[in-house]
């Protein structure tokens, strides 16, 4: 008697195919990431950006927030990877980032989470057997505290038949 071995790729459940967004679809991200001065100030050193609001204690010790902020592009970047794996993961391209806000500070320490909406599916009208999913992403720190809001559009290919 033969036994059927079931084998799942990790390459499968990655990402989503152009069938499997709904309209108002909510995924929620998981695990969170957690800010530490490390990666604050690596970011901003490795994207040149100097800004004293990102690197400078002392300078920002009389700033209306009294402390360091955390590198805004970090946590449009941060979230964006989080979500890649339920929703891009087999996308074709990234085609437009759209209405970015920072809609709260975030400071060292703070744990980011994320979650995404499917806001429309758009089949490609030039191909078959592709699509385009639009999404708003959403990040919250660990107090559920709303910090950023990004949509962005990615062509993703149909389920194969």
């Amino acid at each position: 008697m033969s036994q059927e071995k079931h084998i799942i790729n990790a390459q499968d459940s990655f990402g989503g195919w152009f069938e499997d967004f709904k309209v108002g679809q909510l995924l929620k991200h998981w695990p969170g990431k957690t800010i530490t001065e490390m990666d604050n100030h690596l970011f901003s050193l490795l994207t040149m950006n100097d800004n004293p609001l990102h690197t400078d204690e002392n300078y920002m010790s009389d700033h209306k927030h009294g402390k360091i902020l955390v590198n805004g592009l970090l946590i449009i970047s941060l979230v964006v990877g989080m979500s890649v794996r339920q929703t891009s993961g087999k996308a074709i391209a990234n085609l437009v980032y759209e209405s970015i806000t920072h809609d709260g500070p975030t400071f060292h320490g703070d744990t980011i989470y994320a979650e995404s909406e499917v806001l429309d599916t758009i089949p490609s009208k030039t191909k078959d057997d592709q699509g385009l999913v639009y999404i708003e992403s959403r990040a919250f720190n660990q107090k559920d505290d709303q910090i950023l809001t990004l949509r962005r559009k990615f062509l993703v290919k149909r389920r194969p038949k």
